[in-house]
C-alpha cells in the first residue's frame, strides 16, 4: 500500500501539471482512476495477502499507531496480527523466531498488560517488514562447514539497508543456548572466543555494551544481558557495511569454539537497532554448517525381529566423540554376528555403509559386533531374534526438534538423521506450536511425503501443543496422515480441554494420536480415552516412570513410550546434548510396518520405552499382550523375555502401584574376593514432584572425586556419559586411587563401573560430593535446590546380598550412593513367569527392566477386568 500511495501522488502531480483547464482535469482525472485502478489490481496480484486482510491490517496499523494496545484491544488485535504472520510468512520470507509466540489470538486467562505490550513490539517489526522491505538491510556469512568442536574464526556481515543506523543504535550479537559453542567475549584479544566488530564507514565508532535479550537467543525463561556493540558516533549510512567476527585471532587468540553437533542449520543470531530505542529487529538466520570430526566409534541398525531366511539390511555408521557422521577418511570394517564375519565394509570416504541381502537361517538371537581390520575402532549393533512366531517390532521417536523450534536443523537434517543415522522404522518432527508458523507447518508436511518411504521409513505429520502444567502441559499431536492435517495450535487452543475439543471437531479420532510428557507436565487428571493412548515416561529430560503411574493411577488406560525430545535434530540415536540423559526410544509391536499398522498399534498401546537401547521386551499376562485388557481372572500369569543389549540386573513385576515380583541377574550375594571383581558405584535420584500437579524435580548433579583404599583400581569406565560436554570421569594425575568424576541423575541411575584387584576386607571408597545445583524444567512451587556437599563412606565389609547402599535425604526426597559386587559376565536373554492371584476388576500389571549399563525399558501395562474408561 506504501508504494500505492506514493505512485498515486506521482500520477496526480504529472495530471496536475498538465491539466490547467477545467475542461481538462475531469478527463485527466478519468484516466488517473483508470490508471491507479490498474495499479491496485497489479499491487493485489503482487500482494501476499488478501485483499480482505489487507484492509485489516491497514485498519490495525491505523489503530495501533493512533492509541497503544490495551489488555481490552489486545484479543481483536492480535487474531488479525496473528493472520497477518503467517501470510507473510507463507512468502518463504524470514519472520522473528519469537513472534508466534507472543502473538496469540485467544489466551487462557484475561490479556494482560505484558501481553499487550509484546503485541505491539511486534506490530512494530511487522510494519517495518510490510511498508519498508529494503530497510532491514541484508546479512551474509561465513556458512562452512566447520568441524566440529574446533576453533574457527567466523564472519558476518551486514550491507545497511534504506534505513540508517544512528548513535545509539547498534548490533545485538546474540546466542543459542542448544549448541554450546564458545561464550562471546571482548575483553582478552589474546584470548578464545574473542568477538569484534568493524565498519567500512570510518566515521563510525562502537564501544562494547551489553542489553536484556529474552526468548531463545537471549534469556530463554527470562531476559538477561547479551553484547550488544554500540554505535557511539558517527551514522551507518545505506550500502556500508558491518563486519561482525567471531573468533577474531588477530591478538593471538585460537579462535572461536565451534559448537559439537552437526548440522546444516546452527544459529548465530544477529539484531539490529537502528536509533537506540530498544527494539531490536532480527535478521534473518545464516544457514552455517558443521561438519563431524575424527572417528571415535562405530555402531551398527539392523531389525530386531527377522524370519528365519528374511533378507535384511545392516547400516554400519562410523561416528565421532559427538555422535556425529565421521569425517574421512573412514577405515574397513568386518562385521560379524555372534563372532562370524558375515560382511565387510571397505575403506572410504563415507561414513554410512548399508550391507544388503544379509540372512539368517537358524532360529535364535545374534549379536553383531563391528571392527575395524586394524582392530582399533569397535562397536556393537542392536541384539536380533530370528524366531517365526515372534512378533515384529519396530522401533520410532515420536517427539523431537530443530531449528524450527529452539533447537538447531533443517527438517531435510531431522528427517535425514532419522532415516539414515538412526535407521528408524518411524519418527515425528513434532515441533512447538508456539513456534510454528504456516509455512513452516507446510514445510513439515512436504518433508513427511518427501522422506516416507513404504516398507522401509514411516514419518508421521504431528507437533507439540505447548503451554505450561496451569493450562495443560506439554502434549504431541501425532496424524495418521497429512493430507487435510491442520495445526490446532496453542495460539488458538489455549487449553487441554480446548484441544481435545479441537481435534474432535476436525478430526476422526481414530487419525489423531496424543501423548503427554513429564518435564513439562500433562495434567494427569485429564486425558481423552479416544485420542490420548499413550504417555512418554522418558526422554533426554529425565525418567519419569511416576508420570505414567499418575495417569494409572487416575484410571486412564495409557501405554507407555519414549522419545529423545532431542533439538539438534537427532531423532533417534540422541547423541550429546545440554540434558540429563540420552534420549529414548518406542518400540512398536504390530504385524505390518506399514503406515497404518504402527499407528492402529500405538492408538492400541501395543508399545514399550527404552532409554535409547533396542531392548527386545515380549510381556503377557494369561492370553494378553502389552496395552491389552484381558477378562477377569483370579489367577494372572505374567511371563515374557527380555534381550538386553548388555548384561540383566533386574527384572521386575508392577502391580498397580507395587512392585510385586523381582528377579536379580547381576549382583554378586557373597563369598571371598577373586583376584580381580567387578563393582559398581551407582548415583541415583527420584524425579517425581514435590507437588501435586507440580512440574518434576530437576536432575542431581553428582560432582566430586572417588577415592579407594584397600583395593587397586584396575580399569574404570562410565555406564551412561553420552555427553563429554557435562561428563567427566578420570584419573587423577599423581594419584592412582582418586577419580574425579561428573555426572547427573533425574529418575535413573548413573553408575562408575571398577574392575579392582587385590581387594582386602578393609577396602573403602570415600566419596567427596560438591554442592551442585539441580537443573531442569521449571518448578511452580519448589524451587531448584543445591543439595549441601558431603562425604559418603563407602565400606567393603558393610556389603549386604551385593549391596552396600547410603541414603542422602533431601526434601521429601531420598537420594542414594550404591556399592554393587556384580557378575562380571551377566545374563542378557532371560525368560521369567509369575503367578498373582487377585481378587479386584480393573488391577494393572507391566514389566520393568534394568541393564548392567543402566538402561531401561518399561512394557505398556496389561488390564485385569473391568470395562475400559469411555
Amino acid at each position: 500500500m506504501q508504494i500505492i500511495r506514493s505512485r498515486w501522488a506521482w500520477i496526480n502531480n504529472i495530471y496536475m501539471g498538465f491539466c490547467m483547464s477545467a475542461s481538462h482535469r475531469l478527463v485527466c482525472w478519468i484516466s488517473a482512476a483508470v490508471v491507479l485502478s490498474s495499479m491496485q489490481a497489479l499491487a493485489a496480484e503482487r500482494d501476499y495477502m488478501t485483499r480482505v486482510l489487507r484492509s485489516r491490517v491497514e485498519a490495525l496499523k491505523e489503530a495501533y499507531r493512533s492509541e497503544a494496545t490495551t489488555p481490552e484491544t489486545y484479543a481483536e488485535r492480535a487474531t488479525v496480527a496473528w493472520e497477518w504472520v503467517n501470510a507473510y510468512a507463507r512468502t518463504g520470507k524470514s519472520v522473528p523466531v519469537n513472534i508466534t509466540a507472543t502473538i496469540r489470538p485467544v489466551l487462557a486467562y484475561p490479556p494482560r498488560p505484558q501481553n499487550a505490550a509484546g503485541l505491539d513490539y511486534y506490530l512494530d517489526e511487522m510494519v517495518l517488514l510490510d511498508e519498508e522491505p529494503g530497510a532491514i538491510g541484508e546479512l551474509l556469512a561465513d556458512l562452512g562447514p566447520f568441524e566440529a568442536r574446533s576453533h574457527v574464526t567466523l564472519q558476518q556481515r551486514y550491507r545497511v539497508g534504506e534505513k540508517t543506523i544512528a548513535p545509539g543504535g547498534g548490533f545485538v550479537i546474540a546466542g543459542h543456548f542448544q549448541p554450546a559453542y564458545g561464550t562471546y567475549q571482548v575483553q582478552d584479544p589474546g584470548g578464545d572466543n574473542y568477538v569484534t566488530i568493524a565498519s567500512t564507514n570510518p566515521a563510525v565508532m562502537f564501544v562494547p555494551d551489553t542489553r536484556p535479550l529474552s526468548g531463545m537467543h537471549g534469556g530463554f525463561r527470562g531476559a538477561r544481558p547479551v553484547l550488544y556493540f554500540r554505535v557511539q558516533s558517527g551514522i551507518l549510512h545505506p550500502g556500508d557495511v558491518v563486519t561482525v567476527t567471531y573468533g577474531d585471532t588477530s591478538g593471538g587468540g585460537r579462535g572461536w569454539l565451534m559448537a559439537f553437533p552437526s548440522t546444516d542449520f546452527l544459529p548465530v543470531p544477529l539484531y539490529v537497532d537502528f536509533d537506540g530505542s530498544g527494539h531490536a529487529y532480527a535478521l534473518p538466520i545464516q544457514p552455517i554448517r558443521v561438519s563431524g570430526t575424527d572417528i571415535a566409534g562405530v555402531h551398527g541398525f539392523a531389525p530386531s525381529v527377522l524370519r528365519p531366511g528374511e533378507t535384511f539390511e545392516l547400516a554400519v555408521r562410523a561416528q565421532d566423540r559427538f555422535y556425529n557422521r565421521a569425517k574421512a577418511p573412514i577405515p574397513a570394517f568386518n562385521v560379524s554376528a555372534n563372532d562370524k564375519i558375515i560382511g565387510q565394509v571397505s575403506a572410504s570416504d563415507k561414513a554410512i555403509t548399508v550391507l544388503e541381502g544379509l540372512s539368517f537361517i537358524e532360529p535364535g538371537v545374534y549379536r553383531i559386533s563391528i571392527a575395524s581390520t586394524d582392530g582399533s575402532i569397535t562397536g556393537v549393533g542392536n541384539p536380533i531374534l530370528v524366531d517365526a512366531d515372534a512378533s515384529k517390532l519396530y522401533w520410532g521417536d515420536t517427539h523431537g526438534h530443530s531449528g524450527f523450534a529452539e533447537g538447531l536443523g533443517t527438517p531435510d537434517r531431522f528427517m535425514q538423521w532419522a532415516k539414515d543415522d538412526a535407521r528408524l522404522d518411524f519418527v515425528t518432527h513434532s515441533e512447538h506450536d508456539i513456534w510454528l508458523d504456516d509455512f513452516e507447518w507446510q514445510v513439515l508436511k512436504d518433508s513427511v511425503r518427501k522422506y516416507s518411504e513404504p516398507g522401509r521409513f514411516i514419518g508421521y505429520l504431528g507437533y507439540e501443543w505447548t503451554t505450561n502444567g496451569r493450562f495443560g502441559g506439554h502434549h504431541n499431536v501425532l496424524y495418521r496422515n497429512v493430507d487435510e492435517r491442520a495445526r490446532v495450535p496453542n495460539q488458538l487452543y489455549p487449553t487441554l480441554s480446548k484441544l481435545y475439543a479441537g481435534l474432535r471437531s476436525r478430526f476422526a479420532s481414530r487419525d489423531v494420536l496424543i501423548i503427554p510428557h513429564a518435564h513439562q507436565a500433562g495434567d494427569y487428571r485429564q486425558s481423552d480415552p479416544e485420542l490420548q493412548n499413550l504417555v512418554e515416561i522418558m526422554s533426554q529430560h529425565g525418567t519419569f516412570e511416576w508420570f505414567g503411574r499418575k495417569y494409572l493411577e487416575h484410571d486412564h488406560q495409557v501405554g507407555f513410550v519414549a522419545a529423545s525430545d532431542n533439538h539438534l535434530s537427532q531423532p533417534g540415536y540422541t547423541g550429546v546434548g545440554l540434558f540429563a540423559q540420552r534420549g529414548g526410544l518406542g518400540a512398536v509391536l504390530t504385524k505390518e510396518g506399514s503406515r497404518d499398522g504402527i499407528f492402529d498399534a500405538m492408538k492400541a498401546r501395543r508399545t514399550y520405552a527404552t532409554t535409547g537401547v533396542k531392548i527386545i521386551l515380549d510381556v503377557r499376562l494369561n492370553n494378553a499382550e502389552m496395552g491389552e485388557r484381558t477378562t477377569f481372572a483370579k489367577e494372572r500369569r505374567i511371563s515374557g523375555r527380555v534381550i538386553g543389549t548388555a548384561p540383566i540386573d533386574t527384572i521386575s513385576i508392577v502391580k498397580n502401584e507395587v512392585e510385586i515380583w523381582q528377579q536379580e541377574y547381576l549382583e554378586a550375594k557373597s563369598g571371598s574376593y577373586a583376584d580381580e571383581e567387578t563393582f559398581y558405584v551407582t548415583f541415583e535420584s527420584p524425579s517425581f514432584p514435590m507437588h501435586p500437579g507440580d512440574n518434576p524435580r530437576g536432575a542431581r548433579g553428582w560432582q566430586g572425586t572417588l577415592e579407594l583404599s584397600g583395593a587397586e583400581i584396575i580399569e574404570f569406565e562410565p555406564t551412561d556419559y553420552f555427553n563429554p560436554e557435562s561428563t567427566r570421569l578420570d584419573r587423577d594425575t599423581s594419584n592412582p586411587a582418586l577419580l574425579h568424576f561428573r555426572t547427573r541423575s533425574r529418575g535413573d541411575a548413573s553408575s562408575i563401573k571398577l574392575k579392582l584387584g587385590n581387594i582386602k576386607r578393609s577396602a573403602k571408597a570415600v566419596l567427596k560430593l560438591a554442592a551442585v545445583p539441580e537443573r531442569g524444567s521449571p518448578t511452580f512451587f519448589r524451587p531448584p535446590q543445591t543439595p549441601p556437599a558431603a562425604t559418603v563412606t563407602l565400606n567393603f565389609r558393610d556389603i549386604d546380598q551385593g549391596t552396600n547402599r547410603q541414603l542422602i535425604p533431601i526434601d521429601v526426597y531420598v537420594d542414594s550412593v550404591t556399592l554393587r559386587r556384580v557378575i562380571e559376565s551377566g545374563v542378557t536373554d532371560a525368560r521369567f513367569s509369575f503367578t498373582d492371584v487377585g481378587m479386584l476388576q480393573g488391577d494393572y500389571y507391566y514389566v520393568r527392566v534394568k541393564q548392567a549399563d543402566d538402561a531401561m525399558a518399561w512394557s505398556s501395562p496389561i488390564w485385569v477386568g473391568r470395562l475400559p474408561p469411555l
